[in-house]
Order: C-alpha cells, then sequence, then structure tokens
C-alpha cells in the first residue's frame, strides 16, 4: 500500500520550492537615490580636485541589461562655486570675480561591471561586489549668475557597487562632467584671455562625488536568465 503525504506536508514542500524559485530570479530594474558634493573645475579652479565642495543630492535609475552591462539615467540637483581671488593666473578684467551656482543635471550612461554583479549564480562567479566604470550623455541647465547656462555634457566616471541583501545595492561613484562651453562659471571668465574655446579646448567640468542606495524590482523570467551563461 503506497502512503499519501499529508496536505501540510505538501503544501511546506511547495511553498519552499515557490520561494527558491523566486529567489533564482534576477531583477531587471533599479531605482533609488544619492547624495553627495559637487565641484567646479575650469578658469577659477584649473586642477584643484574637490576644491569648494557643496552638497548635492539626486534620484537614479538602472536597466540591468545583463551581470556585466546596465544603463543607468539620472536627475541630479548641486552648487558649485569659484574664485579667482587668491589665485596664480592674472586675468585681465578690471576686478577678482567670484561665483555661486546651482546646478540641474539629467543624462544617461552605460555601465560596465568588472565583475558579474550578482548575490545568485554563483556557477558564473557572480559577486556581490564589483568596480564599474560609466560613460554616456546629459544636459546641464543652471539658471542665475547674471546668465543661465544651458547645454549638453558627457559624464564619465567609476564607482563601487555591493549588494548587501537581495534587493538591495550600496555604492560610491565619483563622476566629472565635460561641457561644452566657457561661461558656466561667469560671463566675465568667458574666453577671458581672447581665446576662443572649441571641441575640447578650455571648457568648463563639473564633478559629482556621491553615495548611493538602490532597490531591485520586475522579475526577470526564468527562462530569460539562462542567457547570462553566454554573457558570463
Amino acid at each position: 500500500m503506497v502512503s499519501v503525504p499529508h496536505k501540510p506536508v505538501c503544501m511546506i514542500a511547495l511553498t519552499v520550492s515557490l520561494m527558491s524559485s523566486l529567489r533564482a530570479q534576477e531583477y531587471k530594474y533599479e531605482i533609488g537615490g544619492m547624495t553627495g558634493g559637487s565641484f567646479y573645475m575650469g578658469d577659477a579652479n584649473k586642477n584643484r580636485l574637490f576644491a569648494s565642495i557643496h552638497p548635492s543630492f539626486g534620484s537614479v535609475f538602472r536597466y540591468n541589461y545583463n551581470l556585466r552591462w546596465a544603463v543607468k539615467a539620472d536627475l541630479m540637483w548641486g552648487q558649485v562655486s569659484g574664485t579667482t581671488v587668491g589665485g596664480s593666473n592674472a586675468f585681465p578684467i578690471p576686478a577678482q570675480t567670484s561665483f555661486t551656482r546651482n546646478l540641474f543635471d539629467i543624462g544617461g550612461q552605460m555601465e560596465f561591471n568588472f565583475f558579474p554583479y550578482s548575490d545568485k549564480f554563483a556557477y558564473l562567479n557572480a559577486q556581490r561586489f564589483t568596480p564599474y566604470i560609466f560613460i554616456g550623455l546629459g544636459a546641464t541647465l543652471a539658471p542665475g549668475g547674471g546668465e543661465t547656462f544651458a547645454g549638453i555634457n558627457i559624464p564619465m566616471g567609476a564607482g563601487l557597487k555591493y549588494k548587501i541583501w537581495n534587493r538591495i545595492n550600496l555604492g560610491m561613484e565619483f563622476s566629472m562632467r565635460k561641457l561644452f562651453g566657457d561661461n558656466f562659471d561667469s560671463a566675465s571668465l568667458n574666453a577671458p584671455y581672447g581665446i576662443e574655446s572649441g571641441g575640447w579646448k578650455n571648457q568648463d567640468w563639473y564633478s559629482f562625488v556621491l553615495l548611493f542606495v538602490s532597490w531591485d524590482f520586475g522579475l526577470r523570467c526564468g527562462t530569460c536568465n539562462n542567457r547570462y551563461t553566454s554573457d558570463k
């Protein structure tokens, strides 16, 4: 006579199996917040990293294409300042110049993880921690200061991610935003020596140093995870 498992035992086994199946999924999307500092580099600050750093914060959204590649979109607010007072350069303008500006930054970047990033998929040597690099395209709006600045930027940088739990990520990143204009700081510092800027020459930059936390969502179908084998 064949014995039939009791219903409670079957239900427990089914629940455990379902939970294991869900945990084996990888999430497609992340959403979160970022906070940190921002600073400027240009005619009023030629080469001092982190000079006159100000607070910044924003939001981030990622689409994780696979364990190596992600597409990120972010929306940032920051503040920058600079001064020619006490600088080593002598500017051909009647008086020394100082400025402080708020900026709004929106953009998208392509990210590459140096290690397959996940707290699962051990057979693919996936890691909970990875450094990453990114590059993309964005837009900057900086009102006030006597002249509103608006233009495109090229964000580039590097960071670190750590998955502290199944759906929570912590990280930090440093980025530089290359602008295509010389009047982000001040109208009086737009080509102050009479040499017109062009391309990558004599343009302003600003940077973000950020900490972020993000939440995974959007389960990927189980059969889609098979492609990770070829994306390792």
